[in-house]
């Protein structure tokens, strides 16, 4: 998220940092890290992919920046990451992106290991075959014309079958909802919806290894962020049993954006996630986890 009120964000950032949460059901919090880097270039992580049984992590600046990094832990605890490597994300002609057409949001890895990320600015996703490769834009469905400049395409995942599945983080139906747009691979169809509830609205999602679609919600007030947590049984084309995992009180996280749902090596089910600090000093960049009810 670009935030057109820095003003807001500086307010956002005076409350106290509690680390509790309202309407908690079953997750339980584990752990959260700051995580810095002295780089210009560090910073506005938008998403998130945890692999290797939690030790590496590949996340996306929103200035088009890829960075991939290894977790630290102390048992169950994050304790921090060291970054391996970095690459600017380049456009289909092979120049660097900035500016609105480098504003990147969302993140899936493919199969093969390639990137599908998401843009906000010039709302459109992109496969990246390797670091360095130049993009391959997918084709643009009309609906995407009538996005927000700074509430389109936030939340990006992938399915078993590998497909892609984003939505929105502003625009809704007639109805209200939340319109999921899935590409398989030849053509954008939109499945289903998501119903829209209170003021939180979607930032990041993923497809667990429990097969379940889980959405990160965030809602942005003047005395801080909360975040949420969602998720979905999907049958056929029909979400299904709809759960908040957990919500968040004001000021509980920073400005979490990113998603990865992942098993660790007891077989239990957790949530990594990643704050955006919009390049503000007053901001963090955290790391945070969850563990989520099977």
């Amino acid at each position: 998220m670009r935030t057109s009120s820095a003003i807001q964000l500086i307010a956002a950032l005076l409350v106290a940092g509690a680390v509790w949460a309202v309407d908690h059901k079953s997750a339980a919090h584990l752990s959260r890290v700051t995580w810095s880097h002295q780089a210009d270039w560090f910073g506005g992580l938008s998403a998130i992919h945890v692999s290797d049984g939690g030790s590496k992590i590949t996340a996306l600046s929103d200035r088009a920046t890829v960075v991939t990094a290894q977790i630290q832990r102390d048992g169950d605890q994050l304790s921090g990451a060291q970054i391996t490597a970095h690459w600017p994300l380049l456009s289909s002609t092979g120049r660097p992106l900035s500016g609105p057409t480098g504003d990147s949001e969302g993140l899936a890895i493919a199969p093969d290991g390639g990137l599908f990320v998401s843009f906000e600015g010039v709302h459109r996703i992109a496969f990246y075959a390797s670091p360095g490769a130049k993009a391959q834009v997918l084709p643009r469905p009309k609906a995407f014309d009538e996005f927000e400049a700074n509430g389109s395409l936030e939340a990006l995942a992938i399915d078993r079958q590998g497909r892609l599945y984003t939505m929105p983080e502003e625009s809704r139906t007639a109805q209200g909802d939340i319109p999921v747009y899935r590409w398989d691979g030849q053509k954008w169809t939109t499945p289903f919806v998501l119903p829209q509830r209170d003021e939180f609205l979607p930032v990041g999602a993923d497809f667990g290894p429990d097969g379940r679609f889980y959405v990160l919600e965030r809602d942005v007030g003047w005395t801080g962020f909360r975040s949420r947590l969602r998720r979905w049984q999907i049958s056929g084309d029909t979400p299904q049993e709809e759960e908040i995992l957990f919500q968040t009180g004001t000021g509980a996280h920073d400005n979490l954006e990113g998603l990865s749902v992942w098993r660790d090596d007891q077989g239990r089910l957790r949530a990594t996630m990643v704050s955006d600090d919009n390049f503000l000093a007053l901001q963090r960049t955290e790391l945070v986890e969850y563990l989520l009810p099977d």
